[in-house]
């Protein structure tokens, strides 16, 4: 664990052993990630209720609200779980009646057939991710771009990963019960459950995008998960109807991967309501790593929030479950395996930049090259590194000024979004290291010979400018509505 908690606790805690958990098979799992060479930010174990094992890789915390990309989709399921169980929607209503406004006069045949369950099982017909080009017909409107998208198959017949289909349902559910998705789940979903720290990000409407763009803790992930094994019952109150659940937490078609082409068991394995089936139980899945894993025969959830670098990772990380982690359920507990355990989660953490202060009073001038792949920041950018005691203050064009610790992590909020920065002098390169904490990503900075460069880790799939990422209140696509 990584500082104190400032958020509302919403799930009891217990050892391992107390719940028949081995100690050791928690460490395995570890283990295991750390060889597939996965970067995690973020660990909760639940079983039966009670978080066993948490962990955060400072300079990640508890009370960061991180984003979950695709991991979204789970929650917008839900929000539609919610306006059926009101009888406002139902599976069988087709978009172009519920939205008829976006019907376009070019609309190709088979596409006025798609209905709320060809959405959530993404079997709406389309051979491939229509997203990007729905967004290129109707850059301010979305739903009537996927309307105009040629069908490859009858919807209904194939699976295919969509994130617009998502977005759909989320303007659908808007649609029929008067309240913006936020605010729907904020009321019927979050409030109830104690989550607080809830975060969307936003297109140029401010409308949220439905299939990614949530962010919330750790822990208000696993309370979700629990939520879930639980057939949405939360704390003797039935939040979303069990029926609901059940159809969304089971097959409803043969799956295909999101990533056309890859092989993993645990994406092939069928696929519910915006959620994925798994070789044990379910799972909500979010690039770069965000994951939440239900095993409900076990009582067991599982969250991970991570910076994977390849698409393998997702299946790595389940493997680890199945592999490490599983075999140690229902296995006797060991007290000091417990103790030992606790230690090392509460002394996780990501690699410290190392080298040397080097000057105290001189500062740094250069300009950013944006020629190298994934540069966060476009060429001619202006960075001043000022030292100051701990460290120094790095000054990136006009507007973003970001403390950089020395032998440790500086945290701020320059533009309203955590940042957390290190750096270090290594000869003649000034090397830091700045992660925007609500998300999988973070920001290599080189500075040699008046000349800087900014390159991501791990590239947003909303954009590359660094500035938009740390700014508050996010919007990430003003160019789409």
């Amino acid at each position: 664990m990584s500082g104190p908690y400032y958020y509302r606790v919403s799930l009891p805690r217990t050892s391992p052993a107390s719940l028949d958990v081995s100690s050791s098979a928690v460490d395995g799992f570890l283990d295991r990630l750390g060889l597939e060479g996965i970067e995690c930010h973020s660990l909760m174990i639940v079983r039966r209720g009670h978080v066993i094992a948490e962990g955060w890789w400072t300079p990640c915390a508890a009370d960061d609200p991180h984003l979950l990309y695709s991991l979204t989709k789970s929650f917008t399921a839900m929000g539609v779980g919610l306006v059926v169980d009101d009888g406002l929607l139902s599976l069988d209503d087709r978009v172009v009646d519920v939205l008829p406004d976006h019907v376009p006069d070019d609309m190709p045949a088979g596409a006025g057939l798609l209905t709320v369950e060809h959405l959530l099982t993404m079997t709406a017909g389309h051979a491939e991710d229509t997203l990007d080009g729905a967004w290129k017909l109707e850059p301010s409107d979305l739903v009537r771009g996927f309307l105009r998208m040629p069908l490859a198959a009858a919807p209904g017949t194939q699976h295919t990963y969509d994130n617009a289909t998502t977005f759909v349902l989320a303007r659908m559910i808007e649609r029929v019960s008067g309240q913006t998705l936020p605010r729907l789940l904020d009321e019927r979903l979050f409030a109830p459950m104690g989550i607080t720290d809830v975060e969307w990000d936003r297109v140029g409407s401010g409308a949220v995008f439905g299939f990614h763009g949530l962010h919330l803790t750790t822990e208000a992930v696993a309370a979700f998960g629990e939520l879930m094994l639980r057939g949405g019952e939360w704390q003797g109150r039935q939040l979303l109807s069990r029926e609901w659940m059940a159809s969304a937490t089971h097959k409803q078609i043969d799956s295909r991967h999101f990533s056309p082409g890859a092989s993993a068991t645990d994406f092939h394995s069928g696929y519910g309501y915006q959620i994925w089936i798994s070789a044990h139980g379910f799972h909500g899945n979010g690039a770069y790593g965000q994951q939440c894993v239900v095993v409900p025969e076990l009582e067991l959830v599982v969250v991970l929030t991570a910076a994977h670098t390849e698409i393998r990772h997702a299946q790595d990380a389940l493997d680890a479950i199945w592999e490490s982690l599983l075999p140690g359920i229902d296995a006797p507990g060991d007290l000091d395996g417990d103790v030992a355990l606790m230690r090392r989660l509460r002394h996780l953490a990501l690699p410290m930049v190392h080298g040397n202060q080097g000057s105290t009073s001189t500062d740094t001038q250069a300009i950013v090259d944006d020629s190298y792949p994934d540069s966060a920041l476009p060429s001619d950018t202006p960075v001043v590194l000022h030292p100051q005691p701990g460290g120094w203050l790095l000054r990136i064009g006009a507007r973003l000024e970001v403390p950089v610790g020395f032998g440790r992590w500086e945290r701020s909020a320059p533009l309203g979004r955590a940042i957390a920065a290190a750096g270090a002098w290594q000869g003649p390169v000034f090397v830091a290291e700045v992660h925007l904490l609500n998300t999988p990503h973070r920001v290599h900075l080189n500075v040699r010979d008046a000349t800087a460069t900014l390159t991501w880790a791990t590239v947003p799939l909303t954009g590359t400018d660094l500035v938009t990422h740390a700014t508050s209140p996010l919007m990430t696509r003003p160019d789409v509505a």
